[in-house]
């Protein structure tokens, strides 16, 4: 629809936008390094932000990174994961036979990591995404997880990815004292500034092959207060202000009508974390 009135080739503010093709802020940068290096050294690795700030694509970009003839990504979401589905899931995700006791699930994967260091060569990355939902047995558990050669080295990288509650409501607590102190490396994704915004903006334009000058500054300026810098609040309204404007026929975008549509188009923007 609004693609072809506009000259792009692609959609611009969607999700399946290519991992080499997103826009890439400082912090993103600087926890891609930090990653990196946690799967290098094969640490234990905290990421935090707020809702739709944009873990997700941090999580795409540092899978699109790792040479697959080094490394084994095992990527696990589930809000449920008790200890038993947790090495469980990682023996399926490995082509293993599933235990019924929890003890057999991770000594047989403990087995299978060390044919896969030894023999293979390579280096396994757990990722526990959606983290902030889970139990505090489970999180318990990454200790034991963790616990390899008494406790001279780690198995494998463990990246837990939350939202802010993860630290601040769970691992920053006292009860989680001793998981707290085999944390590695912690970093967060904060909030897009105002610069960071327009790059973003602009990024996306130039993957959709589009005119960059869409969006006057007003517009951007517009375009950031509603959102507060939320990558994912972005799109949606940058997504509605084309559609709005190509309804209109007008081909460019000002501080007007990213007024007129964050009042009537959406059903809920700023502090939204869906």
């Amino acid at each position: 629809m609004y693609e072809e009135f506009f000259g792009m080739k692609h959609t611009p503010f969607v999700r399946d936008v290519p991992p080499d093709e997103l826009y890439e802020s400082k912090a993103m940068g600087d926890a891609l390094g930090r990653l990196a290096y946690a799967a290098d050294r094969q640490l234990f690795a905290v990421v935090t932000a707020d809702a739709g700030c944009g873990k997700s694509t941090l999580l795409r970009k540092f899978n699109a990174s790792l040479p697959r003839d080094q490394y084994i990504l095992l990527y696990i979401s589930d809000s449920k994961l008790t200890p038993r589905w947790l090495y469980n899931k990682l023996l399926t995700q490995l082509g293993l036979e599933t235990k019924f006791y929890r003890g057999d699930a991770k000594e047989s994967l403990q087995r299978e990591i060390e044919i896969i260091r030894g023999v293979q060569k390579k280096k396994v990355v757990c990722v526990l995404d959606e983290a902030h939902l889970l139990d505090k047995e489970t999180i318990e558990e990454f200790r034991f997880l963790l616990n390899y050669k008494f406790d001279s080295m780690s198995p494998m990288a463990l990246i837990l990815v939350g939202q802010t509650e993860l630290w601040d409501e769970k691992l920053s607590c006292k009860p989680y004292t001793a998981v707290r102190q085999r944390i590695d490396i912690y970093c967060t994704l904060p909030h897009l500034d105002r610069a960071e915004t327009e790059k973003y903006i602009l990024s996306h334009l130039s993957y959709a092959g589009s005119s960059l000058d869409v969006f006057s500054q007003k517009a951007i300026d517009e375009v950031y207060r509603i959102s507060t810098g939320i990558p994912r609040q972005i799109n949606r309204v940058c997504e509605k202000c084309l559609m709005y404007s190509f309804q209109q026929q007008r081909r460019i975008i000002d501080d007007t009508t990213v007024r007129y549509v964050a009042d009537h188009e959406m059903l809920k923007v700023k502090g939204d974390g869906r």
